[in-house]
Order: C-alpha cells, then structure tokens, then sequence
C-alpha cells in the first residue's frame, strides 16, 4: 500500500507549514475535521459545496500535513489556528463553520472566541455533548500505553477506520493510506496525546471545558444544526439528544444506519440537509 497523503495545497501561516483546500466561490465555508483526521473527511463536501461557496478545508495543527505548534496543542489554541488560516485566506466577516467530531468543539470554541467568524454552526457527531467517548481513545490517557498504541501500524489503521463507519465498504485503501500517512508524521503521536491530556481522561471527557463551552455557545443564539449518526461507535447517539437540550433553538437530526462519518456515508443526503439549513437562514426576517 502507497503511504500518502492525497494532493492539497499548502500555506504557511504565522510562520506554520499548514495543509488545506480552498476551492469554489461564494458565501464562505470552513470545514474542520476530528482528532487524528484530516482535511479528507469533507472531500466529498467540499467537491459539492464549492459549486456556490468558497469551501476552505485545513487540516488542524499537528494532524496530516499541517506542522504542530510551539505551543500546547488544546481546544483554544486549535480555535486560534483556524482563524489565522481564514485570515491568511482572506476570509472576512461571519463563515458557515462546520465541525466533525473535535471539530465540531473547535467550530464552537472559534464562534464563541471570535463571534465575528461564525455565520453558524453545523456540528456532526460532535464532541462536547457527554463524558462518554469510544475506548480506544480514554485509554490515550494513560501514557505509557498510550504511546505503545500511537505507534503507526496497518493493522491499527485499519481497525481505527472499521470503527468510524458503520459500513464497511467505507474503509477504502485510500483512506487507510490517508490515515496511516497522517499516523506516520513524527508529530502525531505528542500531538495526540497533548489533545487527548487536555479534553478528557481514562473516565471520559472532561466536564469543566463542555459544560463552559456549550453555556456560551447557547448565550450566543447562533444558528445551529446538530447531526448524528445512529450507529456511532466513537460518540454514543445519545449525545444527540443532549445537544438538543443544550441548545433548544438548534435543528437537529439523526442519519440511520450511520457511524461517525454522516458527511461520508450519507454524502448527498448531508450536503441537502446542510443547503436547506443554510437556505432558511437567508430567507429568515431580519
């Protein structure tokens, strides 16, 4: 298997090598993957979006082909680094941010940081909404295993991806390659660990950052669409329904037979739910 990372441009922004996508034209869209991911979690949203927006995609500090930070690698600083990318793109004014997974918590982070970035927030399967999260990234917690279970091996990748789709079919060669080159930077595993340190521990995610969080997220009103795969293995669908409580004025909506991926394996039917969303803030009385 060819160990690579797919074709995208690259920028250096304050003075950090960072991989990203900027593509279309139109009303802006930043797209912001999960922990250990990448940029190539929206593909497919990206291709479709940028039809009638200018879709900006970036892969966070430390993950793919971006360089890591001098500093710690944490939910505010990831926040900061996306909006030093749109201002080196020349974004001004508010963006549809929409997160994946930690992306999703770092789309919220970004509009509650820096208001005037976010025109709303779509949030897939994201962190945030609960202490529970998948095993296999609680025991990242504890350090000496940690390490020994960071190292890069096809056989881990392999059964990382089997876990992030409900279908199978999903878990293509190109993604294992993806995944497994973006395993292999030698940044990747401190990079992780900084993460995984700072949001939760062996018994989940911490509760003194969520609940902060999603309170000034709701102070905000922002519009607000939450999705959910019913069959996520990595964050349980309950935290739909948390999400929901959290913020009362947000849609929200659960994709069947759909693992942590619904912008992936419900592609054309995430891209339509996403314009509608979008569709309706436009023709909303001022």
């Amino acid at each position: 298997m060819t160990v690579t990372l797919p074709a995208a441009d690259e920028l250096t922004v304050a003075g950090r090598r960072v991989r990203c996508r900027v593509t279309g034209t139109g009303p802006p869209v930043v797209l912001i993957h999960g922990i250990g991911r990448t940029l190539d979690d929206f593909t497919d949203q990206q291709e479709a979006l940028a039809r009638d927006h200018r879709v900006l995609s970036v892969d966070l500090p430390g993950h793919g082909g971006s360089a890591p930070l001098d500093a710690p690698h944490t939910l505010p600083a990831l926040a900061r680094a996306v909006a030093e990318f749109l201002d080196a793109t020349g974004v001004t004014g508010g963006a549809h941010l929409v997160g994946s997974s930690l992306g999703g918590a770092v789309a919220m982070r970004l509009a509650v940081d820096r208001p005037d970035r976010a025109a709303s927030l779509v949030l897939v399967n994201s962190a945030g909404f609960g202490r529970e999260v998948t095993f296999a990234l609680r025991v990242l917690a504890l350090r000496p295993l940690a390490r020994l279970l960071l190292r890069p091996h096809p056989a881990v990748t392999r059964r990382t991806e089997r876990a992030i789709f409900h279908d199978p079919s999903y878990v293509t060669e190109v993604r294992l390659s993806t995944a497994l080159a973006a395993a292999r930077e030698p940044h990747a595993a401190r990079v992780m660990l900084e993460l995984v340190g700072s949001l939760g521990t062996f018994r989940g995610v911490r509760p003194q950052w969520r609940a902060e969080l999603l309170a000034e997220v709701a102070a905000l009103g922002l519009p607000t669409l939450v999705v959910w795969g019913d069959r996520d293995r990595i964050l349980p669908v309950q935290h739909l329904t948390r999400a929901g409580r959290q913020f009362p004025h947000a849609r929200t909506h659960l994709f069947p037979d759909t693992g942590h991926m619904p912008q992936i394996e419900r592609a054309a039917e995430f891209e339509t739910l996403v314009r509608g969303f979008w569709a309706e803030l436009d023709t909303a009385p001022a």
